[in-house]
This record gives C-alpha cells, sequence and structure tokens, in this order.
C-alpha cells in the first residue's frame, strides 16, 4: 500500500512538471512520450523493487506471492493518478485539457497530410492520384470545426479505457516479475 501511495506521488510529480513546464504548443507530444517512455520505467522499477525486497530476505516466495506483490503497488499509483489526473483535467484546469483535445486533433490531422503528401510523391498513375485525393479530401472533412466541436478525449470513459490498457501493461509485467522471482522448489 505504502509503494502504491508512493507512485502514485512520483506519477502526479510528474505529471505536474509536465505540466507546468511543457505546456507549450507541444504539450500533447510531451504527455504521450512521458506517458510512454518514463511512466512504464517507473512503473516497473517500483514493482521490481516490490518484490525484490521480499526475495531478498529469503523468504518463500510462490508465483502469487511475487505477481500480487509487484501488481499492488502499480495498480494503486495508477489508480489513484488516472482519478487524479481526470478530476485536475475536467474541474481544475479545463483549459488545459481543451489544448491537450485541440493539440491531439491537429497531430492527427497533419499525420493524415504528411501520409498524403508521401503517398501521392510515391504513386505514378493519374488515376491512383486521383482517388488518393478523393479519399483524403473525404478523411480531412472529419477534421472540420463541425465534426471536432464537440470532440473530448478525456471524458471519464475515455479514461476508463485508458486505466484497462494501463491494467494490461500491469499485468503483464507482474506476470514476468511473479514467474522471475518466485522461489525454486526442487522435485524430489
Amino acid at each position: 500500500m505504502a509503494l502504491g501511495v508512493i507512485l502514485f506521488i512520483l506519477t502526479m510529480i510528474i505529471f505536474f512538471v509536465v505540466y507546468y513546464f511543457f505546456n507549450g504548443v507541444d504539450y500533447f507530444t510531451n504527455s504521450m512520450n512521458v506517458n510512454a517512455f518514463v511512466l512504464p520505467v517507473l512503473y516497473c522499477a517500483v514493482g521490481v523493487y516490490s518484490v525484490r525486497s521480499l526475495w531478498k530476505t529469503g523468504q518463500f516466495m510462490s508465483f502469487r506471492t511475487a505477481f500480487s506483490r509487484a501488481f499492488q503497488p502499480m495498480f494503486i499509483g495508477g489508480f489513484l493518478s488516472i482519478l487524479s489526473i481526470f478530476a485536475f483535467l475536467n474541474f481544475v484546469d479545463p483549459g488545459a485539457k481543451d489544448v491537450l483535445n485541440h493539440q491531439f486533433i491537429e497531430r492527427n490531422k497533419q499525420e493524415l497530410v504528411d501520409v498524403y503528401t508521401k503517398e501521392k510523391a510515391r504513386l505514378s498513375s493519374e488515376k491512383e492520384i486521383k482517388e488518393l485525393e478523393k479519399d483524403f479530401q473525404k478523411s480531412m472533412k472529419s477534421f472540420s470545426d463541425e465534426q471536432v466541436k464537440d470532440k473530448d478525449m478525456l471524458t471519464f470513459s475515455h479514461f476508463s479505457a485508458y486505466f484497462a490498457g494501463i491494467l494490461v501493461f500491469f499485468v503483464i509485467i507482474s506476470l514476468f516479475l511473479g514467474a522471475f522471482f518466485k522461489t525454486k522448489t526442487t522435485l524430489s
């Protein structure tokens, strides 16, 4: 429980560092990079520390014990973090939520343009180019002001889906740690 709360505090410190110091033109990209590269390492490190601290005592450790020692702090820290970040973005600073939503849409739009440009340069047939142009224009309509006006990727249902994905990560890491740190038994 204590490691879970520590993990929650560390996650929130990282969240606020990104919020206060990297909240600019690339706020969405910075947030995604932290979520993809910094937080998984932090959560894995805490999971390893939790299991290894018991393993070093020399006590018998079953797979189940090792799994739960890894999973519980990650679950507690992740759950509290998701709830706190959701509450902060939806109730304390909805402006930051609007920035993230806008940058998410703009990033997707830019990726579509990049793919279109690369594909158009690759094509040689006039028929293929016209088909690509038609598909591109159709896709760009989904980014019109009318279409994106009420888009919100930070709703409770989206946060629930994010947490479900995070739980899969926690389970996989816990499975590996449980298998690695369980006490070996010999067959007689």
